[in-house]
């Protein structure tokens, strides 16, 4: 497989017996072999699995001591037909000191012994009472099952920028983390062996922990708790295992199964390499970690595809929830028109000129127009929408366009293209019957030309109607749709235009919702051709284009993580599967780039406009980047 960055791990809490090695060990092979038959790297097992957690003072004993020991080596000899990494729990004695440790494993050797730093001993844990903080062992080796081995801070290097670290259940409950350090100093990976126990409302802020620390760190962050089997004296475990990467739960197991719980997730490294870009590293020399690691190098078994278990969300700039998918519409908007009214105030501007197609991208301007001069308290009237009709206006768009600014109370304009289009291609010697770009381009300069000097004429503001997925591949008129004085829906992709315009039909007055409804079922078109013979639109952009999600989808990704085209393409079939074929998406993928390098100089002039969401093309920031570039290497492998 190539290298896409992907490292799969299990999250297991296998069925224990409390002070019983053996049947521990066995019944964590059993969770072992299973992460191995789910092509899982590398698999995290619980704290003091070996023992079982609930051992009590029964960790005095030499015996428990001495046993766990043994289990272990009869773990190692089973590794030694397997490259997977296998961290489990276990106590260690150490210079006649006991401590509660994590020991890593693969192919016959100890890679490695990390104690837990912080005792849990309070809220009826008593763990101080039996073994002793491991926070000041640096570079040390001790020996362990014949073998002299690292012990102490250790941090994990797998290479190609991978490295993962270990801390111990109570380690993640404090207010600085044995995490945020190995973070800073490289881990990108976080194992937490736990031995965290139920009592009402836990679970939440368990959850909330590993999800924070996970965001804070820009890492995954992989927690193995233990289940059943573990004693209720006083305390009663569930086996909680969660895996979550930058914030975001991959997967959680059932919580209280009587039996071995087991869950598995691909971590994608390169994702969380490229949101450390900025201000993390410069964290690491400002707030004085100055943590020495033993670094210990490990070859982790290959990863075939079809183990790679990652979801990609085939519309990454809308929420599959519909409630989060509302709330973000809400502040879409909101972000919208809070640009346009600074916009106003400061130009001491209190009017508005739109372009009305009857289109996706217009409607959401003048939604965004007319919800900002409420926002100001100004007349409804003060949105001027002016209609212009041209050579591939079709009776379904300009009635759209016409109900739905008289929907919205702004004040109508009706300007006929057709005459001056036809004027003008007169005048630069272009025949009227050759339907090619420059047929296009007119109607849409002159469209451009209209709204321009109309704005001037009214004193008002020229709002543009061009979304973020236009300006990526360049599906504009350049000097014509191409230019605004403001341009609101610049941050805001196709994809989530269309929820955007969803939502205000569904939150909005019966008069309104009926226009809505109608533009979001016309299909997305330029109309700067004439129509088809039953007068339907027939310049349909995804015909031309590709689907406006696939394009999404890639965009998000390319300027978000800075995915290779390889890698695009791999998530992309996961992502779409059964909706597009492979091929499609290559062909789609070599056209987003084609078009996304060559229209950089349509983007290096772009208007003011909202910057929405993580992703931005503006220039003055967001996205720098040469017209000249060339996209040839982009398109070697695809």
């Amino acid at each position: 497989m190539s290298d896409f960055g992907f490292v799969k791990v299990a999250a297991v809490s296998p069925k224990v017996e409390v002070a019983n090695p053996e049947a521990n060990l066995n019944e964590a092979i059993k969770s072992i072999k299973m992460a191995e038959a789910d092509g899982c790297q590398i698999v995290c097992l619980p704290e003091l699995l070996v023992s079982a957690y609930s051992c009590g003072d029964l960790f005095f004993n030499s015996t428990l001591i001495k046993k766990c020991e043994n289990a272990l080596f009869d773990l190692l000899n089973f590794s030694c037909n397997s490259n997977t990494v296998i961290i489990i729990g276990l106590p260690v004695k150490v210079r006649g000191e006991l401590f509660n440790c994590a020991a890593v494993l693969q192919s016959g050797e100890i890679l490695g012994v990390v104690p837990k730093m912080y005792l849990s001993h309070s809220d009826g844990f008593n763990e101080k009472r039996h073994f002793e903080a491991g926070a000041y062992f640096k570079d040390t080796k001790i020996n362990l099952c014949g073998k002299e081995v690292p012990f102490g801070n250790i941090l994990f290097d797998v290479g190609n920028d991978i490295t993962f670290g270990i801390e111990i259940c109570e380690d993640l409950w404090v207010p600085i983390s044995p995490s945020s350090s190995m973070a800073l100093n490289g881990a990108n990976i976080i194992f937490n062996l736990a031995a965290s126990n139920e009592v009402l409302t836990k679970d939440e802020i368990r959850e909330s922990l590993v999800c924070n620390q996970s965001s804070k760190c820009i890492c995954a962050y992989i927690m193995a708790s233990a289940g059943a089997g573990e004693s209720t004296t006083d305390f009663v475990f569930s086996g909680d295992c969660l895996i979550a990467e930058s914030g975001k739960i991959l997967s959680r197991s059932d919580r209280f199964s009587q039996n071995s719980g087991y869950i598995s997730a691909c971590i994608d490294t390169h994702k969380l390499n490229a949101l450390r870009r900025g201000s993390f590293s410069d964290n690491l020399r400002s707030c004085g970690i100055d943590t020495q690691y033993t670094r210990v190098n490990v070859v982790l078994p290959e990863l075939s595809e079809i183990a790679v278990n990652q979801k990609y969300a085939p519309l990454p700039f809308v929420p599959d929830n519909e409630l989060v998918r509302a709330k973000r519409c809400k502040d879409t908007l909101d972000i919208q028109c809070a640009g346009l009214a600074k916009r106003m105030t400061h130009t001491h501007i209190n009017k508005l000129v739109i372009g009305i197609s009857g289109g996706l991208d217009s409607t959401l301007a003048l939604l965004v127009a007319h919800k900002t001069v409420k926002l100001l308290n100004l007349p409804e009237e003060n949105v001027i929408c002016v209609t212009m009709p041209g050579f591939g206006t079709t009776d379904r768009t300009y009635t759209n366009a016409v109900e739905l600014i008289k929907a919205t109370g702004a004040t109508f304009c009706e300007i006929d293209i057709k005459a001056a289009c036809i004027q003008h291609m007169r005048d630069i010697g272009h025949d009227i019957k050759i339907h090619d770009i420059t047929y296009e381009n007119t109607q849409a300069r002159e469209r451009t030309q209209i709204l321009m000097d109309y704005a001037n004429k009214e004193g008002a503001l020229l709002v543009g109607t061009g979304d973020l997925s236009e300006m990526a591949l360049g599906w504009c008129t350049y000097n014509g749709d191409h230019m605004s004085m403001y341009s609101v829906n610049a941050g805001v992709p196709k994809t989530l235009v269309r929820h955007i315009v969803k939502y205000v039909a569904d939150n909005g007055d019966d008069k309104i919702a009926e226009v809505l409804l109608s533009v979001l079922d016309t299909p997305v078109s330029p109309e700067l051709l004439p129509p088809d013979e039953q007068g339907q639109i027939a310049q349909k952009t995804e015909d031309k284009l590709g689907p406006y999600e696939v394009h999404d989808f890639y965009l998000y990704h390319f300027i978000r993580f800075g995915f290779t085209p390889e890698k695009l393409l791999f998530i992309a079939s996961k992502a779409f599967d059964g909706v597009y074929t492979k091929e499609q998406l290559s062909d789609w993928l070599k056209l987003f780039l084609r078009r996304f390098f060559t229209n950089q100089f349509k983007r290096s002039c772009v208007p003011d406009g909202p910057k929405v969401g993580t992703i931005g093309l503006s220039p003055r920031g967001d996205w720098s980047m040469p017209s000249d570039a060339d996209y040839s290497v982009w398109l070697e492998n695809i």
